[in-house]
């Protein structure tokens, strides 16, 4: 699953995806409760439904074939996870005939007495009448998965016209017992029969092949899907709605996208790259793809960033992107890549329980890195990789295991140690194994444990065993333990030795020492000399022959570790590693110390080759004046915002072209006002309505109709700082709808002030009203960076405007 905190992870540029956690004093005991697989008792082998959906009641009515055996010691029992239902019969099925059995049903758990003792490997089946009431159910989610209900009707009963009407189902962790008696543990594996009664009107979409339709006298339809490879339950999945279906396919498997109409032109430009993502993750791993097809299919509301579903993963709104957008970048795209390789680690070899998530997510997270670095170069994929290690010290998770046996919730383990951190350590792995041993392992691992589930240690044994080497320090410092290294290197020359000493010191207070294999570069101008080091101690000193003064010594060349450091090269030596070290890391590591000492060499980041590094160094200079008042910096930014290819980085030159107010560039702005990309336009009206506020109100109203993103973003700021009364439902409703970001945070000030320009108060109500409704979405703990944009702009307003409003605000604020 990739999860998203829209909103905090926004807000705070970071992707943090730690549950926040309020503990009470006392409650402790979890500290001390060991998080071990489930025990088997039982056995799914097979589960068959038959389901209709009452759209009026948010209901389902279902019946359920369960066929299992018991796992090794005989039993009379079977005990089945079965949340907010109606249970309506229970009875052992015998020649096709039913068998009342005796059951109880309490606290989400039913019971069941079996009509004898089986044997294992003994299957018998058990059927289900139940009624599934999603609505009814009292659960509680997470910050990364913000519902736990398992099915969810949306716009059931089509009174939200500008939304269609949807039903989908999220499993992970243990939800799809919502709708389905099951055992919901990862590791219990199941193959799949689920038949589906729907309005004819609509599509179906579940795990496996579609292998009959039948239409129904009532004007529904019945659709049956199978999938006769077992998998855990928590990857079982139904999706119902009016979708378009635009197919591709892979080696002879279909690969489709289910989307609403209106994006059907753009399903390809969205998903258009999966099955050369499938080829490549097959290649890469020397394990094809396993499942029978592959669809993807987008939700309204879903309450995560997207699930991967065996053979139907299922994606968030945002996925959506028209033509425009997709100019600027598919920004789904590394998601997509995500929750494919879930198939291989997830789906194929399944966690064996919740501590060992990693085995899952790390995968997942890093195949984000796999995919840039294939498709678009490494210096995407070591972009993508250092924004994983952004995200993982962001998060907050420095005294978290990787494999977690310890935890409050199971949701919990979704965070950026699971994910980002677990990620940066597949790198460290990869790079000191080297590439041909490391994918060598993971197809030892997913071939050895295929259908089945896999843990940590699985892993490692697969490792160990293509290497030849005993990695349990490895494991035990990364997977088993906590934190990170932060190192502060320093460097002394000896002439009269002929020695260069590197000297390293791990300065984490945790009080654990970490071992480090490191690659150390010694650069004499273009040419270099590699050695290979480890760090073991708290102060490390290594020291090697040279017979003349370096000009750049680069630890960690290879730019691998998962650490915090301080590098205390001079400024020559940062202008010898911009000139001679190749990596994304040594360049942006230069600019990086170019742009905190105020150096003009931060310039030729505008011509590094990659467009994020152009991109970032726009960014770094547009808040330094100093640099920004170099008449040659400003003509490298003006031909960038002319000539740049990358829409994106394009769009930084013009706004910070657009940011000096000056009107030399006024034909620039008017050049690209109708540009595809809805960033650069955006850019271009930021420019003009600096210089020409009237006509850009003007445009802004003509532009109005198509805008996204940076544009829509621009016309909201326009139309407000020249709002007329009339446009309040325009400025109300892009507030409204956008969601939570850094762009609506600093929008909000503006939004106020139209607010304050109103007289109707029940219309300035309203706007208070969302102004508080995106506050709510932001935990409060992030509240003292968002309230003086929030809380503030609403203080103000209430002194302006007094009386009713004024009094409004603050019960509301109370």
């Amino acid at each position: 699953m990739k999860k998203f905190i829209t909103g905090m992870a926004l807000l705070l540029g970071t992707f943090s995806f730690a549950q926040e956690v309020t503990v009470v004093a006392g409650d402790t005991a979890w500290k001390h409760e060991y998080r071990a697989e489930a025990t088997k008792i039982n056995d799914i082998v097979n589960t068959k439904l038959d389901v209709k959906f009452d759209y009026d009641k948010s209901y389902m009515y279902g019946k359920e074939w369960l066929t299992l055996h018991p796992h090794f010691y005989p039993t009379d029992s079977l005990t089945l996870d079965a949340q907010g239902m109606d249970i309506l019969e229970v009875a052992i099925m015998n020649a096709g005939k039913k068998t009342p059995l005796t059951y109880t049903y309490m606290d989400n758990v039913l019971r069941i007495q079996l009509n004898k003792t089986y044997q294992m490997n003994e299957n018998y089946t058990v059927y289900i009448d139940y009624v599934s009431k999603p609505n009814d159910l009292k659960v509680e989610g997470s910050a990364a998965i913000t519902d736990a209900k398992g099915l969810y009707f949306i716009n059931p009963k089509g009174e939200d016209k500008n939304k269609p009407t949807q039903i989908w189902t999220q499993g992970e962790t243990e939800a799809n017992s919502a709708w389905m008696p099951t055992i919901d543990k990862p590791n219990q594996k199941s193959t799949v029969d689920i038949s589906m009664t729907v309005p004819s009107k609509y599509v179906t979409l579940s795990n496996g092949l579609l292998v009959s339709q039948k239409k129904n006298a009532d004007g529904t339809r019945t659709d049956q899907w199978k999938l006769d490879l077992p998998i855990a339950p928590y990857l079982f999945f139904m999706g119902v709605g009016d979708y378009s279906i635009i197919k591709d396919s892979y080696k002879g498997k279909e690969v489709s996208y289910y989307v609403e109409k209106e994006y059907a032109p753009y399903a390809r430009g969205i998903f258009g790259h999966t099955p050369e993502m499938i080829k490549f993750f097959s290649d890469k791993l020397g394990v094809e793809y396993a499942w029978p097809k592959y669809s993807q299919i987008v939700g309204r509301d879903y309450v995560s960033g997207a699930m991967e579903n065996v053979t139907a993963t299922l994606h968030q709104e945002s996925a959506y992107q028209n033509g425009r957008e997709l100019v600027d970048g598919n920004r789904w795209e590394t998601v997509i890549a995500h929750e494919l390789f879930h198939h291989w680690f997830g789906d194929l070899v399944t966690t064996e329980s919740w501590s060992n998530i990693t085995v899952n997510e790390s995968f997942a997270d890093y195949s984000q890195t796999l995919w840039e670095e294939y498709k678009y170069g490494k210096d995407a994929g070591d972009e993508e990789n250092f924004n994983g290690l952004v995200g993982y010290l962001n998060s907050g998770g420095d005294d978290l295991d990787l494999v977690r046996f310890y935890y409050k919730n199971k949701e919990d383990v979704f965070d950026g140690v699971s994910y980002q951190k677990g990620g940066r350590i597949l790198n460290m792995l990869r790079n000191y194994v080297g590439d041909d041993a490391f994918f060598a392992s993971l197809k030892k691992y997913l071939t050895d444990n295929k259908f089945k589930t896999g843990e940590a240690q699985q892993l490692r044994l697969a490792f160990e065993s293509v290497t030849g080497q005993d990695l349990n320090w490895f494991w035990n410092q990364w997977y088993y333990g906590s934190g990170h290294p932060m190192l502060d290197i320093s460097y002394n020359y000896d002439p009269v030795a002929g020695k260069q000493m590197v000297i390293v010191e791990q300065k984490q207070n945790t009080g654990k020492i970490f071992t480090l294999p490191v690659a150390v570069d010694i650069y004499n101008g273009p040419q270099k000399t590699r050695y290979h080091v480890w760090v073991k101690n708290k102060i490390d000193t290594f020291s090697f022959a040279v017979k003349q003064k370096p000009t750049l010594v680069n630890f960690d060349a290879d730019k691998v570790l998962l650490t915090e450091k301080q590098d205390h090269k001079t400024t020559d030596e940062f202008r010898e590693q911009l000139k001679y070290a190749p990596l994304y890391m040594d360049r942006r590591e230069a600019y990086n110390y170019f742009a905190k000492n105020h150096l003009p060499d931060l310039a030729l980041g505008l011509k590094d080759k990659f467009a994020g590094l152009r991109s970032r160094t726009l960014d770094q200079l547009a808040n330094d004046t100093v640099l920004l008042s170099n008449e040659v910096i400003m003509a490298q930014i003006s031909s960038m915002a002319n000539l740049e290819k990358d829409k994106v980085t394009q769009s930084k030159a013009i706004e910070i072209l657009a940011n000096t107010g000056e009107a030399k560039y006024k034909s620039i702005y008017e050049k690209f006002i109708n540009d595809s990309s809805y960033s650069v336009s955006g850019a271009a009206l930021e420019g003009l309505s600096k210089l020409d506020p009237d006509n850009a109100y003007t445009l802004a109203k003509k532009y109005s109709a198509d805008a996204k993103g940076k544009l829509l973003d621009v016309i909201s700021n326009v139309i407000m700082e020249n709002a007329k009364v009339e446009d309040y439902d325009f400025i109300a409703d892009n507030y409204q709808k956008a969601p939570p970001s850094n762009s609506k945070l600093e929008s909000t000030p503006a939004f106020t002030e139209f607010l304050g320009k109103l007289d109707d108060v029940n219309k300035i109500k309203a706007g208070i009203d969302m102004i508080l409704s995106f506050r709510k979405q932001i935990p409060e703990q992030y509240w003292i960076y968002t309230d003086p944009a929030l809380k503030g702009s609403l203080e103000k307003l209430a002194k302006d405007k007094g009386g009713e409003v004024a009094t409004y605000i603050n019960e509301k604020l109370k």
